[in-house]
């Protein structure tokens, strides 16, 4: 593992948090057994805490005051569904940790000083009273430390057995030209509005004088702009989504060089060329996610397996008292590893993810 990664975990430990409430449990009661090892609620509740701070302090602005109450899915809040991916990720990392030897690894000696460096001084810019209420000892932070690093550290090591060799022929990717014809326009405020069905009519009229225009022209983009009209760019594949699936479709059928008719969407009305039937950059670029997705079923797919052969039982009477509606945490003093702008989890990332498409 990279030196420079367990000082951005490190750095995303070291917050100032600001607190009120109170626990309601002793903090060697046992939330968690996996096999013999025993998970107690001091683990569980600072982990919980660290990723509840990042919540509280980054994505409160798309999940309002009120977040923890508010819907994440279906019959579920926040609060369960952070809580349900912690308690995952603490599975997780505890049956990760009974696998090292199966991978030949440990962390080295470097990275155990990092870890206890990092859980001292934790200890000592935190005032007694919300370490008490985070469980943020130096012996549990140091803990929680040891279990993300050797998370990290075993991901990268599952990881290097994915398949990384794809073809041009799976990762292939088109690109194409193309003109909107929008049924959207402004009122006199600025503010965007749906055409009435007679403007849309004029602008289906439109588009299908510029297609026609189009197929005799030498340059698609240059007919546009002589008809005052602007030209995308896009790149795309069989399953793509943008920038409408009709499009999609109909540029698909087509081999380089040639172009769609009108193609209608909720949006407005496309016309729109195939430029080239294997777009380099493009085509890398989908090898290189293609890649990472394998990379990520296989890790996601080794701790399913791990989890189902462990003995995991969950204590849900001790799980239920860390509860994050009653005690607020969040991070005063962020403190940035020089190498990136980035201190949030994995499950932090996604749930970022989430939160902005609730709030769109």
């Amino acid at each position: 593992m990279k030196k420079k990664f367990l000082m951005l975990l490190m750095a995303g430990m070291l917050g100032v948090f600001s607190l009120a409430g109170c626990s309601s449990f002793e903090e060697d009661e046992v939330v968690m057994t996996v096999g013999e090892q025993k998970v107690t609620a001091d683990i569980a509740n600072f982990y919980a805490r660290y990723v509840q701070a990042q919540y509280e302090t980054y994505y409160s602005a798309y999940l309002g005051e009120d977040m923890w109450n508010s819907e994440a899915a279906e019959g579920k809040t926040y609060e369960e569904s952070v809580k349900d991916s912690v308690l995952e990720s603490l599975e997780d990392m505890v049956v990760l940790e009974a696998h090292m030897k199966d991978y030949d690894m440990s962390l080295s000696d470097e990275e155990k000083k990092i870890i206890e460096d990092a859980a001292k001084k934790f200890d000592s810019v935190n005032a007694l009273e919300d370490k008490e209420k985070v469980s943020g000892s130096e012996e549990t932070v140091k803990r929680v430390m040891t279990l993300m690093a050797i998370q990290k550290k075993m991901q990268s090591k599952i990881q290097e057995g994915a398949d990384t060799e794809v073809s041009d022929e799976e990762a292939a990717q088109k690109s194409m030209q193309y003109v909107l014809f929008s049924y959207k326009t402004k009122d006199e405020d600025g503010n965007t509005k749906d055409m009435t069905d007679k403007e849309k009519k004029e602008v289906d009229k439109k588009a299908e004088e510029f297609a026609k225009g189009v197929k005799d022209a030498e340059d698609f983009e240059a007919y546009a702009k002589e008809k005052e009209l602007e030209v995308e760019k896009g790149t795309f594949d069989s399953e793509s989504k943008s920038p409408a699936e009709a499009l999609i479709k109909e540029a698909d059928k087509l081999n380089e060089g040639e172009i769609t008719g009108v193609v209608k969407s909720d949006y407005g009305c496309y016309v729109a060329k195939v430029t080239s039937m294997l777009d380099r950059e493009a085509t890398d670029a989908r090898k290189d996610t293609i890649v990472n997705d394998r990379k990520q079923e296989l890790y996601a797919d080794t701790c399913k397996e791990w989890r189902k052969d462990a003995d995991i039982k969950v204590d849900q009477e001790v799980w239920k008292k860390i509860d994050f509606k009653d005690l607020k945490v969040t991070i005063r003093e962020e403190v940035k590893d020089p190498y990136s702008n980035n201190v949030e989890t994995d499950d932090v990332a996604d749930a970022k993810k989430e939160a902005e498409e609730n709030a769109d």
